[in-house]
């Protein structure tokens, strides 16, 4: 594992494949699956397959929607840290992190009482990063284009 990157409990990540130039993220090595927070969700068909529209808040002062369509992967039960089972859509796409491109399956779920609108699980972080908990934000900050930084 000499080549594997120490991250801390919670960073910043994008979403490329979605549009979502920058997320924080808490990185939960006690959760198995990775939640994206969702503000509206709707599943429609095309071509004979499950689609799923939704929308994500992104930025800090400047929040803005960003609509974002995808294959639907399935619905899975899941388990959240209060004990209730809830069916949630799951879709796969990729996360850059750490200077690394990799795909996830996210589950689409409402986080808006949460602290992050993304939590990045053990299944994602498995063989490619260790996390220290008293780490955060270790990575540079993602600059996107025509901006000197974003919160």
């Amino acid at each position: 594992m000499a080549d594997v990157t120490t991250l801390g409990w919670r960073e910043r990540l994008s979403l490329p494949m979605l549009g979502v130039p920058l997320l924080k993220a808490k990185l939960d090595t006690g959760a198995r699956s990775s939640s994206l927070h969702v503000d509206t969700l709707e599943s429609f068909e095309r071509a004979g397959d499950t689609w799923l529209r939704f929308s994500v808040t992104v930025g800090g002062r400047h929040r803005v929607a960003v609509t974002c369509e995808t294959l639907a992967l399935d619905r899975r039960a899941v388990t959240d840290t209060g004990g209730r089972r809830t069916v949630r859509w799951f879709i796969r796409t990729d996360v850059v992190l750490a200077g690394e491109r990799f795909a996830v399956d996210i589950n689409l779920t409402d986080r808006r009482h949460m602290l992050f609108p993304m939590l990045l699980g053990r299944s994602a972080l498995h063989g490619r990063f260790v996390v220290d908990p008293a780490l955060s934000y270790t990575q540079p900050r993602l600059v996107r284009a025509g901006t000197t930084g974003v919160s």
